[in-house]
């Protein structure tokens, strides 16, 4: 079972970890951002490996790169690698161990919100491939993950907003109290103290989805909420050179789903509003789409991983907030139809 701690210090709680692991090397991956955080923890003599930030960087290249570093300094299958960064790290940190010599063991760090409640934990690693989101990973769990907020006193608030939309989906496959719980809380202004219940709350729910379908052959893909419609929109935007946070995608995503839920299950017209209110507040400005976008949107959505095929879309959607109906599809007019609702509802 992957370990997750949630502690402050962090410092002596992983220098901690690495002493039972015994690695014969230790290796701490960060990117240009993080650095100082990773020298910081380096109590123990580790070799340092620093890549390029942004998730543009999270590809073949950065990879090679990695795999270089721990191959040209003699890294075995006993050596230990420990990502420290946001998402980005954590993905390609975890996948560079998963597949460098069939596999060896790792630790997270997430240094971001998003890192914390989303990335960092599940055992989900990858990079991005032609650009498309994660097109080539492996499920590989950390042996530990170490959660702390102490990290993100310094994050630019769309990185905390981003963070918070995978919170957000959380709540909505949760229950409907843990949802309303989320909407009240102020991520505009956040308050961390405040916030640090509420994520170790919120990373429970995603661990107890893992634990009991930890290869997303059920129950796991409730957690894809959001992501279909939120990954195109990332993709889209990656492909105009004008990436997004991964978080204001989703965030985005889960309206056009919740749209798809309405027309097709019946989820409330009120949870649109209310919803769509918080976008305009919190996750502006919207996507610039319009109907000429749809089809190359549709294209990245057939692309989806989660696609049994390339002709039908398949998506995680909503009843209610707190029921999650997984393997649900939708045909190219309804999707389309969501599409001019969602701009209808933000007024694009």
């Amino acid at each position: 079972m992957q370990r997750l701690i949630f502690t402050n210090d962090v410092a002596a709680q992983l220098a901690g970890i690495v002493a039972e692991i015994a690695p014969n090397r230790v290796y701490i991956l960060t990117d240009s951002n993080t650095e100082a955080i990773g020298n910081e923890l380096n109590t123990f003599g580790a070799k340092m490996i620093t890549i390029q930030p942004g998730d543009e960087h999270k590809d073949l290249h950065s990879l090679a790169d990695i795999w270089s570093e721990l191959s040209l300094s003699g890294a075995t299958r006993r050596s230990l690698l420990i990502n420290v960064g946001g998402g980005m790290i954590t993905d390609i940190g975890g996948f560079a161990a998963a597949s460098f010599k069939r596999g060896i063991r790792f630790i997270n760090v997430p240094t971001t919100l998003l890192g914390a409640v989303d990335a960092a934990v599940g055992g989900k690693t990858g990079v991005n491939f032609l650009h498309f989101k994660n097109e080539i990973g492996a499920f590989a769990a950390a042996d530990a993950v170490i959660i702390s907020t102490r990290y993100f006193s310094t994050l630019p608030a769309a990185e905390l907003r981003s963070g918070f939309a995978e919170m957000l989906k959380h709540g909505l496959i949760s229950s409907a109290d843990t949802y309303r719980r989320l909407l009240a809380f102020d991520i505009v202004d956040a308050d961390l103290d405040a916030l640090l219940p509420l994520l170790e709350e919120n990373v429970g729910v995603k661990r107890r989805i893992v634990e009991i379908d930890p290869r997303e052959q059920g129950l796991r893909k409730a957690l894809n909420l959001g992501h279909t419609a939120g990954h195109a929109f990332e993709s889209l935007a990656m492909e105009r050179q004008a990436p997004v946070p991964h978080g204001f995608a989703v965030a985005h995503g889960l309206l056009v789903e919740m749209v798809i839920a309405h027309l097709l299950e019946g989820f409330p017209s009120a949870e649109l509003q209310i919803f769509a209110a918080l976008l305009r507040e919190a996750y502006a400005p919207a996507p610039a789409i319009t109907c000429d976008d749809y089809p190359r949107l549709l294209d990245l959505m057939s692309h989806d991983k989660k696609n049994v095929s390339a002709d039908k879309i398949n998506f995680t959607l909503l009843s209610e907030p707190g029921t999650p109906l997984i393997d649900r599809t939708a045909d190219t007019d309804t999707i389309k139809t969501a599409l001019d609702l969602y701009r209808t509802l933000l007024n694009i």
